[in-house]
């Protein structure tokens, strides 16, 4: 489904910040919470390099810590910026759906 795709990339990051900013997760818990939100077409391995562009934005921090089930993990974590931006994208979000909403149901005319 291609065209989800596109619309997603706009918002996605938003989504990220929203899950990250409940705590502390490592990518594929994250790639778990997207899928139990409805997000059906994102892998593990497409989020790392999400979470390695807002890392370097400023947006996330991380740290690697043991893991009881393998190798160590990276956690990612919400930086005073990243909450920042994901204010601002609440803010955009609400303006966005209440503009499609108008469009589709009619009821800005």
């Amino acid at each position: 489904m291609a065209d989800s795709t596109q619309m997603l990339k706009g918002i996605l990051d938003g989504c990220i910040l929203s899950i990250i900013e409940e705590g502390e997760i490592y990518g594929y818990e994250l790639a778990e919470k997207l899928q139990s939100y409805g997000f059906q077409s994102f892998s593990e391995g497409s989020i790392y390099p999400l979470l390695l562009r807002m890392q370097k934005e400023g947006l996330v921090s991380s740290v690697q810590r043991k893991s009881t089930a393998g190798p160590k993990r990276k956690y990612y974590s919400l930086t005073e910026a990243g909450q920042t931006e994901l204010e601002q994208f609440i803010g955009r979000w609400a303006e966005l759906k209440q503009s499609v909403d108008a469009v589709i149901t009619k009821g800005g005319q």
